[in-house]
C-alpha cells in the first residue's frame, strides 16, 4: 500500500502546479480517493494477482504445508464478503483465492435461465463475473478505508495523537481483499480462436489464472456426469497455446495455466488421432482405442475405421453417435499421459477430475506424473458432487476391516445413515475429512484445494431455513433470530447494510464535492444508527 502521506504531499504539489483553479481541491481527500481506487484496470489486478500465485507455488514447492485455497462464487456479493469474512477471522488473505466456476455460470447467470454444465451458456457472462467479482472485492478495500478515515478524522477531532498514528498506520499497511481468481474458460467454446478471444476477454477483467478442460467443446459434460468426450493432445496443445498468446499479448506474462483433464472418467473420444510414427504421441493417444485386431480384411465392414497402433492394425468400436471408445483400465494411464504432456507443453498446473474424494487415488497419479515432472502440482476440487459424508465412513470401515477391526455393528452400504452420526467410525470419518485438505497436499501433490459450488449450496440451504419460519408460525422471528440477531452477535457487517452498499462513501464524497452544502443520507435520522 502506498504511503499516506507521501500521496497527500504528491496531491498538494499537483494542485500547487494547477493555480487558483483548483481551490476547492483538498490533496488529503485525493489522496484517499487515490487509495480507495488503487487497481485501475482488470489488467492491473491480473499483473499483480499472477505475482501471487507463482510465490505461492514456489512455497508449495518449498513446503507443502503452503497449500492454497478457494470457494467459488456466483455473484460479486458472495465474493466480497467471503473475503471480508477471511480477513476478520484469519487477519489475512494470504493463500486464499477466488474460484469462477463454469457449473455455477452455467447454472446462475445464463440469460437462458438455469442451464446445465455443457458450455451452453454465454461466453460473455465468464469476464462479465470476473469483472463483476473484482468490482465487489475494490468496493470492499474502499469500505474499509472508508472506515479508517473516518476513524482517522475523529481521532484528530479528539486530539489523540497516539491514535491517530495507529490508524495512519494501519492505512499505509492495508491488505487489499483482491485476490487471484482461478476462473474456468471449460473447454474453451469453440476452437482455438475462439479459445484465445475468450481468454483476452477473461485477462482483461482480471484474471490471472486459466483453467481449461480436454474435452470436446461441444460435447462438454460437468467433470462429473457420464458421457465425457476427450480430444487428442494436439487440439488441446492448441488451445494451450492461445491462452498463453493471450496472457503474452496483455503483458501478463506469469498468467497460470491450469490443464484439467476428464480422463478418468471419459471413455471415449470423438476423434482418433493422427500419428506420424510409432510412439508419437497420437499414437500413444491411439494405443488406448478398444477395437478388435484385424487379421483377415473379411473383417472390414462398410463405414469401419481402421488403425495401426501398438504394432497391430484394429478396427476400433465405433459408436451409433460416431465416437470411439477406449479401453476400460486406461484410465489412469490417459490421464498420466495428459497430465505430463501438458506439462511439458506450457501449462502450470493440473487438475485431475476425479470420482471420490480418495487421496491414496489422487496420490498413485500424482507419483507417476512426478517420475517425469517432479515438481507438478494440482488444482483439486472438493466437490460437492461427491457424498463427502459415505465417501470417508466407507474408507474408514474399509481400512478397519483390512485391518482385522470388528466392524460387524455397521452395514457398509448404509454408513451415511444418522444412526452412525456418533459411532467411533463416524468420527474418525469426520477427521479424516477435517484434514483432508492438509494430508492431500503433503501427499497427493496439491497445491490447491477449491470447492467449485459451495455458494450455491449456502444459499439455498439459508433460504430454506428462513423460509420454512417465516411463511409459518415464526412470522419475523425467523428473520430476526436466524438472521439479524446472529449478524449482530457475530459482527457480521451487512447488518448495516446501507454502508456495505456503500452509502457512507458516497457521503464522504458529497463533503468532498460540495463541502458544508453537502446533502447526506448518514444523519440521525438514519435508521442504521440502531446498528451502531
Amino acid at each position: 500500500m502506498a504511503n499516506y502521506q507521501n500521496e497527500i504531499k504528491e496531491a498538494a504539489e499537483l494542485k500547487q502546479q494547477m493555480g487558483s483553479g483548483w481551490s476547492a481541491i483538498t490533496p488529503e481527500y485525493v489522496a484517499r480517493m487515490r487509495l480507495q481506487n488503487r487497481f485501475k484496470t482488470g489488467l492491473d489486478i491480473a499483473k499483480y494477482t499472477a505475482a501471487i500465485m507463482r510465490r505461492d507455488m514456489a512455497e508449495y514447492d518449498a513446503n507443502p504445508a503452503n497449500y492454497t485455497q478457494s470457494l467459488g462464487c456466483w455473484h460479486g456479493f458472495v465474493g466480497q464478503q467471503k473475503l471480508i469474512s477471511i480477513k476478520k477471522h484469519q487477519k489475512t488473505t494470504n493463500k486464499r483465492y477466488l474460484y469462477l466456476s463454469g457449473w455455477m455460470v452455467a447454472g446462475m447467470r445464463s440469460e437462458f435461465g438455469p442451464l446445465p454444465d455443457q458450455s451452453m451458456h454465454e461466453k460473455t457472462s465468464v469476464p462479465a463475473l470476473i469483472e463483476e467479482l473484482y468490482t465487489f472485492l475494490k468496493q470492499a478495500d474502499a469500505r474499509e478505508l472508508d472506515l479508517l478515515f473516518t476513524a482517522l478524522d475523529a481521532a484528530r477531532a479528539a486530539g489523540d495523537k497516539a491514535k491517530e498514528q495507529e490508524i495512519q498506520n494501519q492505512i499505509d499497511n492495508f491488505e487489499t481483499h483482491v485476490v487471484p481468481i482461478i476462473a474456468d474458460i471449460d473447454a474453451g467454446f469453440g476452437n482455438a480462436e475462439a479459445t484465445y478471444l475468450l481468454a483476452k476477454k477473461m485477462i482483461e477483467a482480471g484474471a490471472c489464472c486459466i483453467q481449461i478442460e480436454n474435452q470436446v467443446s461441444d460435447e462438454k459434460q460437468c467433470g462429473h456426469q457420464d458421457g465425457k468426450v476427450t480430444v487428442p493432445h494436439v487440439d488441446f496443445l492448441a488451445k494451450i497455446n492461445a491462452v498463453r498468446y493471450a496472457f503474452l499479448e496483455l503483458g501478463v506474462d506469469d498468467g497460470v495455466i491450469v490443464a484439467r483433464t476428464d480422463s478418468l472418467g471419459a471413455g471415449l473420444t470423438k476423434q482418433i488421432a493422427y500419428s506420424l510414427q510409432p510412439g508419437d504421441l497420437g499414437d500413444q493417444y491411439n494405443s488406448f482405442l478398444d477395437g478388435e485386431e484385424i487379421t483377415d480384411l473379411s473383417q472390414i465392414k462398410p463405414g469401419d475405421v481402421i488403425v495401426n497402433t501398438n504394432g497391430k492394425t484394429i478396427k476400433p468400436v465405433r459408436l451409433p453417435s460416431n465416437l470411439f471408445q477406449f479401453r476400460k483400465g486406461t484410465g489412469i494411464d490417459r490421464v498420466v499421459l495428459d497430465c505430463v504432456t501438458s506439462l511439458q507443453n506450457g501449462a502450470d498446473l493440473l487438475w485431475i477430475e476425479t470420482e471420490k474424494p480418495h487421496i491414496g487415488q489422487i496420490k498413485e497419479m500424482v507419483d507417476k506424473i512426478r517420475e517425469t515432472i517432479p515438481n507438478a502440482k494440482l488444482v483439486y476440487n472438493n466437490s460437492p458432487s461427491f457424498n463427502w459424508t459415505l465417501n470417508f465412513r466407507q474408507q474408514v470401515f474399509d481400512a478397519w476391516q483390512q485391518a482385522g477391526k470388528d466392524v460387524s455393528a455397521y452395514d457398509r452400504a448404509k454408513l451415511m445413515s444418522v444412526d452412525y452420526d456418533d459411532t467411533d467410525l463416524a468420527k474418525e470419518a469426520d477427521e479424516r475429512i477435517r484434514t483432508f485438505q492438509k494430508d492431500a497436499s503433503a501427499q497427493a501433490g496439491i497445491f490447491h484445494h477449491l470447492i467449485t459450488l459451495p455458494t450455491y449450496h449456502t444459499a439455498a440451504l439459508s433460504t430454506d431455513n428462513l423460509a420454512k419460519g417465516y411463511f409459518a408460525d415464526q412470522g419475523m422471528l425467523a428473520y430476526v433470530k436466524g438472521v439479524q440477531r446472529e449478524e449482530i452477535r457475530q459482527g457480521i457487517a451487512t447488518v448495516k447494510h446501507q454502508n456495505m452498499a456503500g452509502s457512507d462513501i458516497g457521503d464522504n464524497h458529497k463533503e468532498y464535492f460540495a463541502g458544508e452544502a453537502a446533502l447526506k443520507a448518514g444523519g440521525k435520522d438514519n435508521t442504521m444508527n440502531q446498528f451502531s
